[in-house]
C-alpha cells in the first residue's frame, strides 16, 4: 500500500511538473525594423498554431541588444542573419559557414535553426533621379563624387561589416551622418542626403522606387535569415520553427515588407496571411490589435517602470539628504555624483545597464532611478540647508533632539521644495521611460519605436500623446498633494486666516 502511494505521488508530481513546463511560454523577440517584426510574428503565430504558448518581446534597439537578451534568457529566439552573426556578434573576419557557425555559437549556449531561404544583404541606395543624373550603377561609381552626402543608419555606421570597411574597400572619400533607418528614405527623398544604406529585401525600395547600387567588389557577405535560438529551447518549438525552412525567397520577403509599409497592414495580419498561403496554418490566427487594449497595457507598464524607479529614488534621495545636509562636503559630493549621472545620455545609460542587469524592465528601472536621484536629492538638500538659522537656534534652545527638529521643524519647512523635486523627477521619468522600449522594457515607447521603424506618424502619436497626457496628470496630482500636505502660508507667503 505504501509503495502504491509513492508511485501515485510520484506520478502526480511528474504530471504537475509537465504542466508547469508546458505553461512556460516561448519568448519570441525581434529587432526594431520592419522585416524583423514580420519574421517575429511569423514565428510567434506558427508556434501558437502548434499549441505552444508564446510571449512577444519585439523592438529591441539593435543587434547587440537583441543578442544580449537571447544570451541572458530574456528571449528564446529571434530572426538574425548569418553575416551579422559572423562579423558583428562573433567578430569573425569573414562570414562563417553552417558547421563553423554552429561550432562558434555552441559555447554561448546558442544555435541557428534551418535557414528561412532568403538573403537580406546590405546595399547602398539612391533615388531614381540621382542615379539617372550621375549615371550611377555600382558602388564604385560613388568614388568619383566626393561631395555626395551619405546618411546611414546608426548601426551600419559602426558595424565591422558596414560603413568603415565599405569606405576602405571602395576608397570612398565621403564622410557620413547617422540617422534612424526608418527615417532615412524620407530624408533621401527630401534630398537631405544623396545615399543611404538599405536592406536588399526592404519593402521601402519598392515604395519609393529607389535604385540599389551593385556591390561590384563583393564586399558584403551573405546575410541568410535564420532563427537564432537558445540551445535549451523546447524541442517541440524547434521542430515547429524548422517548418519555415526555405519558405521565403528575396522576392517574397520584399513583398511581405511592402504589405506592411505600403498597404498599412499590421505585422500580425501579414504574417498570418503568409502562413495561411504556405499551408502552415489552416485558419487566419492573427491576434486582434485593438488600440485601447494595447494603450492600456502599455500605460500600465509605463506606470510600473516610473513608479518603482520613483519610489526607490525617493527612499534613497531623501534619506541621503537627511543624512548629509549638515555637512557641506558630503552634500556637495552627493550632488556631484547625482549630477554626473544626469549628464549621461538616456539611451547611453540604458546601454550601459545591459551588461549589468541584462535587458527588459530591470535595466530600465535602474536607469530611471539614477536619473531621478538628482532633482530629489538636490531640492531636499537645498531646502534643508537654507532654513533660517534663527529657527535652528530656537529649536536648539527649546531642547529638541535632532530627530525632533527634523520631524517638527526642518522637514515641514522643506516639504514644498522636496515635493517639487519629486514632481520634477516623476515628469522627467515619464518622458525618459519611452526610451526603455529599445531594451525590451515595453511601455508607451513601444508604439513610438515601431512607428519610427515604419515611418508611421499615427503609431508614434499612440505613444507620444499618452506619455504627454501622463506627464500632465502627474503635474496635477502633485499640485493636489502639495495643497493637501503643505500649509498654505508656506506656499503663498501669507499666514492662514
Amino acid at each position: 500500500m505504501t509503495a502504491n502511494r509513492w508511485v501515485l505521488l510520484t506520478s502526480c508530481l511528474c504530471f504537475c511538473s509537465g504542466l508547469g513546463a508546458q505553461s512556460e511560454p516561448i519568448v519570441v523577440g525581434s529587432k526594431n525594423f520592419t522585416e524583423s517584426y514580420v519574421l517575429g510574428e511569423v514565428m510567434a503565430l506558427l508556434l501558437e498554431s502548434r499549441g505552444i504558448p508564446v510571449e512577444r518581446r519585439f523592438g529591441f534597439g539593435g543587434t547587440l541588444v537583441a543578442f544580449e537578451a537571447l544570451r541572458a534568457g530574456e528571449i528564446d529566439v529571434y530572426a538574425e542573419y548569418t553575416g551579422t552573426i559572423s562579423q558583428t556578434i562573433l567578430g569573425a573576419a569573414a562570414a562563417l559557414d553552417g558547421s563553423t557557425l554552429s561550432a562558434a555559437l555552441a559555447p554561448l549556449g546558442l544555435e541557428t535553426l534551418p535557414a528561412l531561404g532568403f538573403d537580406n544583404t546590405y546595399a547602398l541606395a539612391v533615388t531614381t533621379p540621382t542615379a539617372q543624373r550621375y549615371g550611377l550603377r555600382t558602388v564604385s561609381d560613388l568614388a568619383a563624387l566626393p561631395d555626395f552626402k551619405f546618411g546611414l543608419s546608426h548601426e551600419f555606421r559602426n558595424r565591422a561589416d558596414g560603413w568603415p570597411g565599405l569606405k576602405q574597400a571602395y576608397g570612398l572619400p565621403q564622410d557620413s551622418s547617422g540617422i534612424e533607418h526608418g527615417l532615412a528614405y524620407q530624408a533621401l527623398l527630401e534630398e537631405e542626403f544623396d545615399v543611404t544604406d538599405a536592406y536588399s529585401t526592404d519593402g521601402d525600395l519598392l515604395r519609393y522606387r529607389l535604385v540599389v547600387l551593385e556591390d561590384d567588389r563583393n564586399y558584403f557577405p551573405s546575410y541568410r535569415a535564420v532563427p537564432l535560438a537558445r540551445l535549451d529551447l523546447d524541442a517541440t518549438a524547434k521542430v515547429a520553427l524548422s517548418e519555415l525552412a526555405d519558405r521565403l525567397d528575396d522576392t517574397s520577403m520584399r513583398a511581405l515588407n511592402a504589405e506592411v509599409l505600403i498597404d498599412n497592414r499590421s505585422f500580425a495580419e501579414v504574417a498570418a496571411a503568409f502562413l495561411l498561403g504556405q499551408g502552415l496554418i489552416t485558419t487566419s490566427q492573427a491576434p486582434a490589435a485593438g488600440l485601447w487594449p494595447s494603450l492600456a497595457r502599455n500605460t500600465l507598464v509605463h506606470l510600473k517602470l516610473t513608479g518603482i524607479a520613483l519610489f526607490a529614488a525617493c527612499l534613497v534621495g531623501l534619506s541621503l539628504a537627511l543624512v548629509v545636509y549638515r555637512s557641506r562636503r558630503w552634500s556637495a559630493a552627493v550632488l556631484y555624483i547625482a549630477g554626473l549621472l544626469q549628464t549621461i545620455p538616456s539611451i547611453a545609460l540604458l546601454a550601459l545597464m545591459i551588461p549589468i542587469a541584462g535587458v527588459g524592465q530591470k535595466p530600465a528601472i535602474i536607469a530611471l532611478f539614477l536619473y531621478s536621484l538628482l532633482p530629489i536629492a538636490r531640492n531636499a538638500i537645498t531646502a534643508l540647508v537654507t532654513i533660517d538659522p534663527l529657527l535652528r537656534r530656537v529649536a536648539t534652545a527649546l531642547g529638541l533632539t535632532h530627530f525632533e527638529q527634523l520631524r517638527h521643524i526642518y522637514v515641514p519647512l522643506a516639504l514644498p521644495h522636496m515635493l517639487s523635486g519629486i514632481r520634477i523627477a516623476a515628469v522627467v521619468s515619464i518622458g525618459t521611460a519611452t526610451l526603455a522600449a529599445f531594451v525590451g522594457a515595453g511601455g508607451l515607447g513601444e508604439p513610438i519605436v515601431t512607428g519610427l521603424a515604419l515611418n508611421n506618424t499615427s503609431l508614434i502619436l499612440q505613444g507620444a500623446i499618452p506619455a504627454a497626457a501622463l506627464a500632465l496628470c502627474t503635474e496635477l496630482v502633485f499640485e493636489a498633494i502639495e495643497r493637501w500636505l503643505v500649509p498654505r502660508h508656506l506656499t503663498s507667503g501669507r499666514l492662514n486666516a
